[in-house]
């Protein structure tokens, strides 16, 4: 038996950067020579239109969630431990105009563009509303512009040029400042400026009807959103740590920029705030935004951080006389950390959360033991302010530890409680004793606030 295939048409579906591509064959005839009938084969298309394969979240009645779970990457902008993963945010708005509201980190690309075609159809999105360019939210712009390719940018200044550096010189912009408005027909948009929270181009983006306030990455979160999206719907106790962590890790050195951000935003009526990391706020508003403030205005607690780097353990068992004298002084949020086993995204988190820190370094090299440097070098870069400061170490052959130290404490001008306290070999009675008046002089500071 002898066939003829007969190839009659293809089609080209998607190229999505290095997506390969897919070909559809339809109506695949056969012709048969053995007898005069032909038969004809319907081959089905190779890839049909995909059907709807999750939940479409809505805000309000035409805006949608599109957000994204990252459980892959461990070290959030390759420094920040990320244990419980990320999300990454972005909002479709649909009326007579189609805006996005900022993308999402490239790696979920193709899922971003099947959603909002699964939602809008053919129709064009008209606007891409850039509230911050670090890359996890504007990883898909280039992939957007691509398919919507009279899409309208619409930004600030920095925001366009940050576009050009990083994607492509745009062409189809539109610029906007403090309290300008954007109609997209039932929905209005107003814009406002909050540099420095924490890039230079970073704004916010305000809808009047639904009161939503879409925040980029102020008041964002650390870890995935597993099932609930909403505040009202995941048990906050999880986010507690993610959230401040969050704050202090990558918004924290811009706290005087935050507090302006907070007294800028007060006169608007939000009712849901919409980060591009974590929950969606809807209910317990101020669950988030009293912690902002908080933290912002470096409102500790009576609690020590005891940060040690310690090669034979003398420094180490410096560092437990001084918790313990503390303890019996009363004072009981008491956290010791060796700094190289915890990574300083936990420690500067509880530095933003109690008022007290000591720090004690063995001599390494005629300098600060190597991790305590790091630490001690990424505070003083976040400029952290009003704390009290203990300084202590351990030296074998020549000094160094304790001698950084204290050009650490005049660097970051905190309170100091006592004079550094500074041991040779094994801890000996008498320094054992300056360790207690360390704790002590803590205490007392603590205690009369």
């Amino acid at each position: 038996m002898c066939f003829q295939f007969e190839l009659q048409k293809y089609t080209f579906l998607r190229f999505y950067s290095c997506v390969s591509f897919t070909l559809i064959f339809k109506e695949l005839k056969t012709v048969g020579h053995r007898s005069k009938r032909k038969t004809v084969f319907s081959w089905p298309e190779v890839i049909q239109k995909k059907s709807k394969i999750m939940h479409q979240v809505k805000l309000a009645e035409n805006i949608y969630y599109l957000g994204y779970n990252d459980r892959r990457t461990n070290l959030f902008e390759n420094i920040w431990p990320i244990p419980h993963g990320v999300s990454y945010n972005s909002y479709l708005i649909v009326d007579e105009k189609i805006a996005l509201v900022d993308t999402v980190e490239r790696q979920f690309i193709d899922d971003y563009l099947d959603q909002i075609e699964e939602i809008i159809g053919d129709r064009q999105v008209d606007y891409l509303i850039i509230n911050h360019m670090e890359p996890d939210h504007s990883g898909a712009i280039k992939a957007v512009k691509t398919k919507y390719p009279n899409i309208t940018l619409v930004g600030n200044k920095k925001t366009f040029g940050f576009v050009e550096s990083f994607y492509f010189k745009p062409d189809n912009t539109l610029e906007v400042y403090d309290n300008d408005t954007l109609d997209l027909g039932k929905v209005r948009l107003q814009f406002q400026m909050i540099p420095m929270v924490h890039w230079p181009e970073t704004m916010v983006t305000y809808d009047e009807t639904h009161k939503i306030l879409f925040s980029g990455d102020a008041f964002g979160s650390y870890g995935t959103l597993d099932g609930g999206i909403f505040d009202d719907e995941i048990n906050l106790d999880f986010y507690e740590v993610e959230i401040m962590r969050y704050f202090t890790n990558i918004v924290g050195k811009y706290c005087p920029h935050t507090q302006r951000a907070i007294k800028k935003l007060a006169p608007l009526d939000i009712q849901m705030i919409a980060a591009t990391h974590g929950p969606i706020w809807r209910t317990d508003l101020d669950w988030v935004l009293s912690r902002y403030n908080k933290w912002s205005t470096y409102d500790t607690d009576k609690g020590v951080i005891i940060v040690y780097g310690s090669m034979y353990g003398n420094t180490q068992k410096m560092a437990e006389v001084i918790a313990r004298q503390l303890s019996e002084r009363g004072i009981k949020d008491i956290r010791v950390y060796d700094s190289s086993k915890t990574h300083a995204s936990y420690i500067i988190n509880d530095i933003f959360k109690y008022k007290g820190f000591i720090v004690g370094s063995c001599a390494y090299n005629n300098a600060m033991f190597p991790n305590v440097q790091t630490l001690l070098t990424t505070i003083e870069h976040m400029g952290i302010k009003d704390h009290y400061l203990g300084v202590f170490g351990n030296f074998a052959w020549n000094g160094g530890g304790v001698k950084n130290l204290v050009k650490f404490a005049d660097n970051i001008k905190w309170d100091l409680v006592y004079e550094p306290v500074e041991e040779k070999g094994a801890l000996k009675k008498d320094k054992y004793q300056q360790c207690i008046e360390l704790a002590n002089a803590m205490a007392d500071k603590l205690l009369a606030e």
